[in-house]
């Protein structure tokens, strides 16, 4: 199917899905084979930065189990039917944490900065709330239906993309890498 839009007389002969606006090196900002110094150890790096902010959203949803148990005791058992309540919060607690920490100017988590790495789209550009929120949502399902054997995914790609990146057009680079080194592109 031809984009047959008038650009100047002339079809532009590009589907759909392309953006005849872009150039050819918006559409890889990254290359592994030209920058393997942005791509070194982000496997590794991102396994432990999920530990750390599995500790950074266990600490308000213990404190919430701890203050709820407590208000229980206090009012008789009453305060127990609070309790419904824990699951939601840590599911919004958890989208609010990704979605503002990746969507933020650090473009990565705490456990993220503490490892050095960031998260970029495929085109160079910082992600935004919405990205950093869905990109949570996907890992989640991801490991939930196809096993945390979809992870290995990442070991068989050059840059080291894990599904849901891979389906979200994200891709997750050394922070301490120069910026200078790094070309972003505007599309």
């Amino acid at each position: 199917m031809s984009d047959t839009r008038n650009t100047g007389g002339a079809a532009s002969g590009t589907t759909w899905r392309n953006n005849p606006s872009a150039s050819a090196s918006a559409q890889q900002a990254y290359d592994p084979w030209l920058q393997p110094e942005l791509f070194r150890g982000v496997l590794t790096k991102r396994f432990f930065a999920f530990l750390i902010d599995l500790v950074i959203l266990s600490i308000p949803i213990i404190l919430a189990i701890i203050f709820v148990t407590l208000f229980g005791i206090v009012t008789l058992g009453l305060g127990w039917f609070l309790f419904w309540l824990i699951s939601p919060f840590s599911v919004i607690w958890a989208l609010l944490y990704y979605g503002m920490s990746l969507g933020g100017p650090n473009g990565a988590t705490v456990g993220m900065r503490m490892m050095d790495i960031e998260m970029r789209t495929w085109t160079g550009e910082r992600p935004y709330f919405i990205l950093g929120a869905v990109h949570a949502v996907l890992y989640w399902v991801s490991v939930s239906f196809l096993t945390p054997l979809v992870l290995l995914v990442g070991l068989f790609n050059g840059r080291r993309r894990l599904l849901h990146d891979i389906v979200l057009g994200t891709v997750f680079i050394n922070s301490s890498v120069q910026a200078s080194a790094v070309p972003t592109t505007r599309v």
